[in-house]
Formats: structure tokens, sequence, C-alpha cells
């Protein structure tokens, strides 16, 4: 038998459970619509792949999920989609979201199901993978995304694994009807969860108000070989203690039936411990067994305000009215509506709303049921709230914090260890909704870490707008940078032009005087051939040194004009010897372009011929002078 514990606090309101046990769980008809929110879960809401228009087909996937932590949406019946909007939500604040809306035919036709008659086969992937597509999260809590909570690090060991069928909460008797009547599904769905984890350990939790159902999940879970499903030594046990709100936290359970408190900030696998609900497990052997993916749960309708009170399996996306409806609601009598329990539930605003993923109940009390609180008065400092916290906080000083929005202070508190179960809210002499202030609180915490965020965003934006500017402007400085320095070197190579013409022009002027017979060289054009001669030998710029080549040249063809006519000769006889070359070469391949060739031919045999009466004119002009 295993050892039970306590956990700090808790209180022992009136259950008010048995009105709704009367009878067996009720099938709840299809309604005329039903809206389904996209987000019915933690984490990113699922994106639609369906259009207005069109038809779809009961289990069929309908949205797609986003992200890592997100799951998809399925069609509750076959029906077409008559709108994809807007619209109110279950949340204590009437806030709208998106919503695929689905028009029921009536025909209640399923897509083509494939059920798997051996899950023992599967690994663990695998089984996660129809998990995860199937669309199931928790069904006791916050609902979490179920495929994240059992798809572990390879680093973390998990040895137990704990069914919370606690449902301390009043009034609410969802879970405990699922184990009266659905016994063998929850076994089922039990060592699903088992081949996936491979514990040693499996604790079935169940509070002592629930007793007529032990037999029956004891006798359905030995049914089953846990110890051949991991290959360890796994045994399940049924663990059954006193009742005490709010033993059915998943910190307050682990603690109770194991003795170890998850650290703040912590989470129960880091103690080698993983936590399910029995409806969540129910939705596992479905979607396993099955092939039917998260599309109804059993939903708990009760309160005096309703004729018939009982356990509902309900489509999601029924609207509460429409299953008020089947319990013979008496809205005058109705003080209120609250969504979940009396304790941790919020009111509705809008009767219009669905039923989602996390409905557990729809609580329908009268004003003499359950009055509405007084208004709130000053704390008298009784600490009665701190004897009744179960997560051990201090919701006093929390209260005077969250007032004066202190949200530091709030934090260094462990505000986010509270699990709003209002039991300090419920001691409270003076009447102070402490679990609003916290509610609130925690929402500004939120926002401000979603603000801080933001600003990073946009500073780390900015940054690097700064650093593109600077980046250009740099850019341009070098540009000017470069323009300037080529500047300068263009007025570097103009002063070696003046250089290099000045050079020339002192050439020709040596060329001149060459030229008169008798005429001494004067000095300038003497010391312009010597610059001309040293630019041509010694200067660094290859521009310089061929004009100043050239120069030098033309000095020394002007001394000696007889040696320019002879290299004229030389350089047409070459032109001559190229072009009869290229002629008869045109001939041989019958080239189209031999007539251009012969013409060329012909021009440079006529040059030659014009070079050589030309020597021979200035050779007989030289002898007549002398």
């Amino acid at each position: 038998m295993n050892k039970i514990w306590d956990f700090h606090g808790g209180i022992h309101p009136l259950e008010n459970k048995t009105q709704s046990l009367t009878k067996a769980i009720v099938t709840a008809p299809i309604a005329p619509q039903l809206t389904l929110p996209l987000s019915q879960h933690i984490g990113a809401p699922a994106k639609p792949i369906v259009q207005v228009g069109d038809q779809v087909l009961k289990g069929q996937c309908i949205a797609e999920a986003v992200g890592p932590v997100s799951v998809p949406l399925h069609a509750p019946t076959s029906g077409t989609v008559i709108a994809i909007e807007q619209r109110t939500i279950p949340h204590a604040s009437g806030l709208e979201d998106n919503c695929i809306v689905i028009e029921a035919n009536g025909n209640d036709e399923w897509r083509t199901r494939n059920p798997i008659t051996d899950y023992t086969q599967l690994d663990k992937n695998t089984l996660i993978k129809i998990i995860s597509h199937a669309g199931i999260s928790g069904m006791g809590g916050a609902g979490f995304p179920t495929s994240i909570k059992l798809n572990t690090r390879d680093d973390i060991a998990i040895d137990t694994l704990i069914l919370n069928a606690t449902e301390c909460e009043p009034y609410i008797t969802s879970d405990h009807s699922l184990m009266r009547e659905y016994a063998d599904e929850i076994a089922n769905g039990v060592a699903i969860l088992a081949k996936i984890i491979k514990p040693t350990k499996i604790l079935f939790g169940i509070e002592d108000n629930k007793l007529d159902v032990v037999d029956g999940i004891s006798a359905a879970l030995a049914q089953h070989d846990f110890a051949a499903l991991t290959g360890l030594a796994t045994e399940a046990e049924v663990i059954t203690f006193p009742t005490k709100y709010p033993s059915g936290g998943e910190k307050q359970l682990i603690q109770i039936l194991t003795g170890k408190e998850v650290p703040s900030g912590g989470l129960p696998a880091q103690l080698g411990i993983v936590c399910q609900n029995i409806g969540t497990a129910v939705a596992i052997h479905n979607a396993v067994c099955l092939d039917e993916p998260l599309i109804s749960r059993i939903t708990t309708v009760t309160g005096d305000a309703v004729n018939q009170p009982c356990n509902y399996h309900v489509l999601l996306g029924t609207p509460v009215e429409f299953l008020l409806a089947q319990s013979d609601y008496q809205k005058n009598q109705s003080a209120r509506l609250i969504m979940g329990g009396p304790m941790m539930g919020f009111a509705l605003a809008n009767t219009a709303v669905p039923i989602v993923k996390t409905t557990n109940c729809i609580l329908a009390p009268t004003e003499e049921e359950l009055p509405t609180p007084p208004p709130a008065q000053a704390c008298i400092r009784c600490g009665m709230c701190a004897e009744a916290c179960p997560a051990s906080l201090l919701p006093q000083q929390l209260y005077w914090f969250a007032q004066g929005k202190e949200l530091d202070k709030l934090e260094e508190h462990n505000i986010a260890d509270c699990i709003e179960c209002g039991a300090c809210s419920y001691v409270c002499p003076s009447n102070i909704p402490l679990v609003q202030y916290y509610r609130a609180s925690k929402v500004d915490i939120r926002q401000r870490k979603v603000d801080h965020q933001n600003a990073e965003l946009a500073k780390e934006r900015f940054d690097a707008r700064q650093e593109r500017l600077q980046r250009l402007e740099d850019e341009k400085i070098a540009a000017r940078k470069a323009r300037q320095a080529a500047a300068k070197l263009a007025a570097e190579q103009r002063g070696k032009e003046d250089v290099k013409n000045a050079a020339v022009e002192a050439a020709v002027e040596r060329v001149k005087a060459k030229k008169a017979k008798g005429v001494q060289e004067s000095p300038a054009a003497k010391e312009s051939e010597n610059q001309a001669n040293i630019i041509a030998t010694e200067s660094d710029d290859p521009i310089a040194r061929a004009v100043a080549k050239r120069a030098a040249q033309l000095a020394e063809d002007a001394a000696n004009p007889e040696n320019k006519l002879i290299r004229a000769i030389d350089s047409a006889k070459q032109r001559v010897s190229k072009s009869q070359t290229r002629v008869v070469d045109a001939e041989a391949n019958n080239d189209e372009n031999l007539a251009i060739f012969k013409q060329a031919a012909e021009k440079a045999e006529a040059k030659l011929a014009s070079a050589q009466q030309a020597l021979i004119d200035f050779r007989a002009q030289s002898s007549a002078q002398e």
C-alpha cells in the first residue's frame, strides 16, 4: 500500500456532487450550429485550413497546429462551414476570438477512420504523433498540449505516471461519471501512456468521496500487463485519500501521492513525474484505438436553476444555451451562469459561447444556493488566507502588492505559483476577492513581459537602423575621399602632361633649328632634347616615357631626314609583303574577300613606290645643294 502525504492549507467546501450523479451520462443532441474557437489550449491558435462554404465530415481536420506548442482542431460533426469570424469565446473577460462555425447537416457522417487493433506494436514517436494529430490537450486544467507533455527530453527519466481522478471542486462530477462508465477506456489510455513514458510506478489518485468507482478502475487496470508494455517492473496502484480542496491541483496531488514538492517555477518532469487527467486518458484511447480526434467531452450541467442536472457527452462547439435547454434550465431562477466550478470557474455574460475542450462544468445556481458575494471590507490581517493557501504563499502580502501594482515584489513572492484555487477568498472574513487581484496582476506581469520583449525588439530594430545609417555615411565619406584622391591624381597627371608637352615642344624647336644649314643649335633646344631623353629612360610613367621617346625620335629625324625616309621604305616593304601573302592565301582558299586583299596590296605597293621616290628626290636635292 502506497503511503500518502498531506499538503499545506486547503479547505472543505460543501461538495454538492450528488445532484448530477443520479443518472448515467446522457448523449447531448447535435446543435444546429457549432462554434469552434481556434484557441482552446495553451499555445498558438490553430490555423484554419477550410473556407466558408466547404463541406466537412465528422472528425475532419479543419484547422492545423501552428508552431511547436499548438494542437489542430477537428469538425465535431458533418456539415457546412458557414463562417470564420470573431465570436465571443468562454473567457472571464468576455473576449472575442477567431472561430470556425459549422452548420450541422444532421447526418453526423464520419470521415474514413483507420483504427489500430494492436497499439503495443507502435513505438513512442508514432503514438505521440497520433495524439498530436488528434488535437488532444489537457482536459482537466489549462489545456496544455498533451503530446508536448509526453515528449520529455531524453536526459529526463520519468519513473512515475500519475492519473488525476481527484475532481475536488464542488458540483463537478464529469470525471466521476467517466470512471463509473468508461473504466476500460481509461485503463486503455493509461496503458498507452505507460508504453510512451515507461514508468516504474503508475499511481491512480482518487478522493475518498468516490469509493464507488475504485473496484471498477482497479479491475480495468488489472487487465493490462504494464510490465510487458514498459519492459520494466511496472505496477499500477489505485490510491484513495481524504477529500480536501484543492487536492486536484497537479502539484498538490503529486505531494499527496509521492511526498515530493515541485519547486517554485519547476515542472513535475524535473522530479521524474508526469501527471495526466483521466479525461485525457480516454481521449488518448479514442485517438489511438478508434482513430477519433478530440471532438467531444463529458460536461456536468448542474445547479438548482436546472431541473435535470446530469453529465452530458457533448460535442465541442455546442452553445451553452443549447446544452442548458436539455436540462430544463430555469433562467428566471438563475443568479448567474458559471463555466467551471464555484471555486475556480468564471461567470458567463453570454450563453451563446460554446463548449470547449476544457469545459468540465456549467453551473446554474440560484441566489439562495450561491449568494452574490457581499462588498469587500478592509483586511483585518487575520492570516486565515495564508493558512488556507495550498501553495504556501502569503496571500495578504500578495494582495497589498497587487493593489499597489508592485509587480516586481509580486514576482519575488512567487505569484506565479498561485493556482487560483480560491481557497484564500473562501476563508476571507472580509470577503476580499483575492483571486481576482492575483489574476489581474498576472495579466499585468505577462503584459509587462510582452512590452519588454517588444521594447527589446524595437531597440534591436533601432540599433540596426543606426548601424545601417552609419554604414551609408561611412560609404559616402569613403566615396568622397576616393573622388578627392582621383582629383589629386588627375592634377598630378596634368602636371606630368605639361612636362611632356614642354619636352615635345622643345624637341620640335630643336628640329626647326637644325633644318637651317649653318645655324648654331640653341642651348634651350639642346636642353629640351636632354630632358626628353632623360624622361624616355628614367620616368616611372609609361605614357611619359612613350611620349618622350617619340619626341626624341622626332628630334633625331629632324637632324637626319634620310633615316626617316629609309624607315618609311622598310615599313612599306613589310606591308607589301604581308598584303601579298594574304592575297596568295585568299586565292588558295577561294576567300570571298580576295578583291579587298588585292586592293590593299596595290595600295601598299603604291605607298612603297612613293616612299622610294621620296628618298630619290631627297638625295637629288641634297646633291644639288652641295
